[in-house]
């Protein structure tokens, strides 16, 4: 094993696979519900980015770049001024959802480079302007902006024209686990000499005031160069530090006095910086204390064109004489060094210098997106923030019925800034990228959240913060299977206690669908929006006026693929223990029973050879709302095939099978996908090959689904003939809205009425390459429709995958797709291989949409590559 393998191996033996220091800090902790103490339940304007300076955290911290124990109790960041800005540069900047044209969003350009499971060496690249940064014009700008129109980007201002800005560099590279060295390299980008002060930061998450510390820690300077952290708790650490003539200390307390026009609670407060370096206000009173709970040492430099400068760091928990010996930039080569290794092993054979640093980022992205994050419910209704009194009604706000839900872990999140908080099946799809990996980490992740202090006692998954009780699609099966699955592939064996671990808490999942989402008892099941947000013609966890139903194709097919998921698990598990066999047999009868209502009650449309939702209104005959949305082609993922070799230890599972199928041939009764390749495989799913043959036609479409860069989540069809759909005197209509949504259904920030998104591009790649190895050669169809270029559906899988990579790659000109208008900077020297993981993609032109750094779910495409 090499040097990151060993420390994995090291890691998977702990109770949590977690190593101690890593990029655990949040980049946004305001405006985040767990931070709201309204009494309106409005959490943006609640604690807002210009409180964030001033105003201490309850449930974590932010910062730029920075990292964090895992239990967030010391925390590191950078602090940058550029002489102009009014506020230092402490944490990311963006617009909240009522400032966007298109909901929040972050605005600045910054860059996960690099990174490794156990964070032995991470690389962050942060791009900071040096005009005043444009604060107001961002706002303004997209409040002055219809939904019709694009967002106003930080590359539309002039603040990164003639590329005055700076590259802020930050590089950590352990010694040991709790060792840790930083360095910060500033470049002037430039063509005139510039001046930048930056403040690397060491500080105290604020437990104390909430009394989660019985002794308050300490930040004490020892000599010139050396900080010595006190906590109890964490232990004893040590922040060295060169050639500065100023240190600073103040209080992570909240300035009352500014905020609320109430007298502080310390004589120094958590913006005391900001006043110092910009206005000099105090700086000789902050220079002269020698304690607080936050710190930095203070750089001033003025940077030549093209010329860099460099800081040295180290946080330890070591008293060291020389911190910064011949051998601190060794660190970092070796470290590096080692990165390199661990990837090279892990990196396909044959893949392109494009592919590879796809490959590189994505993994960067999905362990930056690691994060502290801390909640518990039921404190949190019953108890004040310091500033807001508690009152009654904050017993009945939002996700008041989670008071089970005490989360206080290292999870990946979607997105560190867009998204600070976990998602179940978001976090469902990162374990697959993660498990390639670490392995131990991913199956941790998906475990995590079968946990009592996150699945409710009734067995629901809590969804998202927002709102825990609303309902994800259920994707945990799939994901456990695949990452089971990659560790199988990776070392020759499955872990199949992981399976059985994680196979008996999703019964109990299973279970709560059933009971709770199957209104009508007929096996056709309902769910809400889904995480499809926008999808539906209207609101689809609004409640209707009337007595209106929707039964829903996604609902149904996603339990018709949990099922099926299920079943395999238990038929995994049953080869080498025979007691979870009967479950085998459980799964696929419920998977027989929900084929039967996805294919026989309506969902499926004859005459267009697609499935729709149907809705019923007041007890009249039931209707199919005709829109050809990928909610139509969820039934596709559901497939298994099981091979010759697993059916040989499974005989009694085959015999009540065909006893099963028996009975319900007699009886006349639905008969679910079920074919057989002479003694070899078997295949399940819940569309006959007939069926499959006609979706895939729309699919390959491209005046339908078939988009340069992958398979639209609604049809381009609805483009020039909008369907509109009339409810009691209320207008309805779906269109095909290529980019940003032009709806503001859930939020306005994300859109599924035309853009791919990667998930279930991934999850169709993959289902079809499952037929494929069933059907083999005996299903050719043209790629794209209509054209002589006849393929198998493993070379139709394989083109899909290429359409997506493309996005992300260069083309003949340089550019990359994602970066659309946006070209001419990432075209400039320096640039050129720099990338982003959107959140979804423009159906028309494959640019980057939605949440700038989703290297969470759009991490999928290692999976891709591989």
């Amino acid at each position: 094993m090499n040097a990151e393998q060993k420390r994995l191996q090291e890691n998977s033996q702990k109770d949590v696979p977690l190593e101690l220091w890593g990029p655990y800090l949040s980049e946004r902790q305001w405006g985040t519900i767990r931070e709201d103490y309204s009494e309106n339940g409005d959490a943006w304007n609640y604690f807002t980015h210009d409180h964030a300076r001033s105003r201490v955290y309850r449930w974590g911290e932010d910062g730029l770049g920075g990292i964090s124990d895992y239990n967030q109790r010391l925390c590191f960041a950078v602090a940058l001024w550029n002489g102009n800005d009014p506020i230092l540069k402490e944490r990311l900047f963006g617009l909240t959802n009522g400032e966007g044209n298109h909901g929040e969003d972050v605005k600045e350009l910054y860059y996960y480079l690099d990174n490794v499971p156990s964070h032995y060496y991470m690389k962050y690249l942060y791009k900071y302007p040096q005009a005043a940064f444009p604060y107001e014009e961002l706002i303004t700008q997209n409040r002055g902006r219809s939904r019709q129109e694009p967002e106003y980007e930080i590359l539309d201002t002039q603040v990164f024209k003639e590329n005055h800005y700076f590259d802020v560099v930050i590089e950590y590279a352990k010694q040991s686990s709790t060792d840790i060295f930083i360095k910060i390299d500033i470049t002037n980008r430039g063509g005139n000499s510039a001046s930048l002060t930056i403040l690397p930061t060491l500080w105290f998450y604020n437990h104390w005031q909430f009394g989660e510390d019985n002794q308050k820690p300490l930040l004490q300077l020892e000599d010139a160069g050396t900080v010595h952290a006190v906590n109890n708790l964490l232990g004893d650490y040590y922040f060295y530090f060169l050639d500065t003539d100023e240190i600073l200390f103040t209080e992570n307390e909240t300035n009352n006095e500014k905020l609320f026009n109430k007298p502080n609670q310390t004589d120094v407060v958590k913006d005391a910086f900001h006043d110092a370096i910009i206005g000099n206000k105090n700086r000789d009173m902050l220079k002269k204390r020698k304690t607080g709970t936050k710190c930095a040492p203070v750089y001033t430099f003025t940077i030549e064109p093209g010329a860099s400068r460099t800081i040295h760091l180290r946080l330890s928990n070591e008293k060291i004489k020389d911190p910064f010996s011949k051998n601190f930039e060794n660190v970092f080569a070796i470290r590096k060094k080692e990165a390199d290794e661990f990837y090279n092993e892990i990196i396909p054979a044959a893949v392109s210098t494009e592919s590879i640093n796809i490959y590189r980022q994505a993994f960067a992205g999905l362990l930056w997106s690691k994060q502290y994050y801390h909640y518990d419910v039921d404190r949190w209704l019953q108890t004040s923030d310091g500033i807001t009194p508690p009152v009654l009604s904050r017993l009945l706000q939002r996700n008041h019925d989670w008071k089970n839900l005490k989360a206080k872990d290292i999870l990946l999140m979607p997105d560190k800034w867009e998204y600070p908080w976990f998602a179940a099946w978001d976090l469902a799809f990162h374990c697959i990228p993660m498990a390639l990996i670490d392995t131990a980490f991913a199956k941790h992740q998906l475990l995590i959240l079968m946990r009592e202090w996150y699945m409710n006692p009734e067995g629901q998954v809590p969804a998202y913060e927002w709102n825990f009780g609303d309902v994800n699609p259920p994707v945990q099966a799939f994901a456990a299977l695949r990452v089971y699955e990659i560790e199988k592939e990776k070392t020759g064996k499955g872990d199949l206690q992981f399976l059985k671990k994680i196979f008996q808490k999703l019964i109990i999942n299973f279970t709560w669908w059933v009971n709770r989402k199957d209104s009508n008892g007929n096996n056709v099941f309902e769910g809400g929006f889904l995480g499809l947000d926008n999808i539906g013609v209207f609101n689809r966890n609004s409640k209707l006026p009337g007595e209106i139903s929707l039964e829903q194709t996604d609902g149904t097919a996603w339990m018709g693929m949990y099922a099926l998921n299920m079943m395999d698990i238990a038929i995994e598990i049953a080869v080498q223990d025979d007691a979870f066999e009967e479950m085998a047999l459980k799964f696929y009868e419920h998977f027989v029973i929900i084929s039967q209502a996805l294919n026989e009650l309506g969902l499926w449309n004859e005459s267009d050879h697609f499935f729709y939702d149907v809705l019923s209104i007041d007890g009249k005959k039931p209707f199919a709302l005709q829109v050809r949305s990928i909610v139509g082609l969820i039934p596709l993922f559901a497939v298994s095939v099981i091979g010759k070799e697993q059916m040989k230890g499974l005989p009694d599972f085959i015999k009540r099978m065909e006893w099963f199928t028996n009975y319900r041939m007699v009886h006349n009764q639905f008969l679910a996908n079920r074919q057989q390749d002479g003694d070899k495989n078997i295949l399940f799913s819940l569309v006959g090959k007939e069926r499959l043959i006609q979706l895939l036609e729309w699919v390959l479409d491209e005046s339908e689904f078939l988009g340069p860069g992958g398979v639209r989540a609604v049809s381009r069809y609805y483009r020039e003939h909008p369907y509109q759909l009339t409810i009691a005197g209320e207008n309805y209509n779906i269109e095909y809205d290529h980019a940003d949504s032009t709806s503001g259904l859930f939020g306005g920030n994300s859109n599924w009425r035309g853009p791919v998104w990667m998930p279930l591009n991934y999850l169709l790649i993959k289902a079809i390459h499952k037929y494929g190895d069933f059907y083999g050669d005996s299903i050719r169809l043209p790629f794209p429709k209509g054209t002589e270029n006849i393929l198998t559906l493993h070379e139709i899988a394989d083109m899909l995958r290429e359409r997506i990579l493309n996005t992300f790659q260069q083309n003949n000109n340089n550019a990359r797709p994602i970066h659309g208008q946006y070209n001419w900077f990432y075209q400039q020297p320096g640039n050129e291989n720099l990338l982003l993981f959107y959140e979804y993609f423009d159906g028309d032109n494959q640019r980057g949409l939605g949440a700038s750094h989703q290297t969470g779910w759009t991490a999928l495409i290692n999976d891709l590559i591989k």
